[in-house]
């Protein structure tokens, strides 16, 4: 016999793993997390990353799969909008990235806010991305600027515990 939830609470939870797939992605671009990041997307699920690539998920992960391990970034979401439909929603998300680049020999800051919109299903019980679409909203690359708030957040930076990328980042070795 099939559990019955209130639609209410249901409804609750079904926006809550949603939330979780989102919040997930975002770990999994940072750390450099692939199987994570696969986890994200339904195996047929596609990717339009508003301009940069469109076709497959999978064949978006292979595009970054060597791009990651190497990239400083920081993503995060926020203004989650999911409207549910049964097995269904569609679901637009803003995402804030930082990174850390360089070009031509120069290193600089990059702050990006793109939307994305989201198609995404509940199959055998899992909600995870069927489709995704992104919208970018604009832009800011700055010089390279690191001094950890001038000094206040660590005078000497060296025994400042940093983030990294996955088997390496405190996450996956604590």
């Amino acid at each position: 016999m099939a559990l019955t939830r209130d639609p209410e609470l249901q409804a609750l939870l079904d926006r809550q793993a949603i939330t979780d797939v989102l919040n997930a992605y975002c770990r999994a671009i940072d750390r450099a997390d692939l199987d994570l990041l696969a986890n994200a997307y339904h195996p047929d699920a596609t990717e339009d990353h508003g301009g940069t690539f469109k076709g497959p998920a999978r064949d978006y992960i292979a595009m970054v799969a060597p791009v990651l391990p190497r990239a400083r970034m920081t993503h995060t979401t926020s203004n989650i909008i999911i409207d549910l439909d049964n097995d269904v929603a569609r679901v637009e998300s803003h995402i804030l990235a930082f990174a850390r680049m360089k070009k031509d020999g120069e290193k600089f800051d990059s702050l990006t806010l793109a939307r994305a919109l989201d198609r995404f299903e509940r199959r055998d019980g899992a909600w995870r991305i069927a489709s995704r679409r992104l919208v970018w909203e604009w832009n800011h690359d700055m010089p390279m600027s690191e001094g950890w708030a001038k000094g206040l957040i660590a005078g000497d930076p060296s025994i400042l515990v940093l983030g990294g990328k996955k088997p390496f980042d405190p996450l996956y070795t604590d």
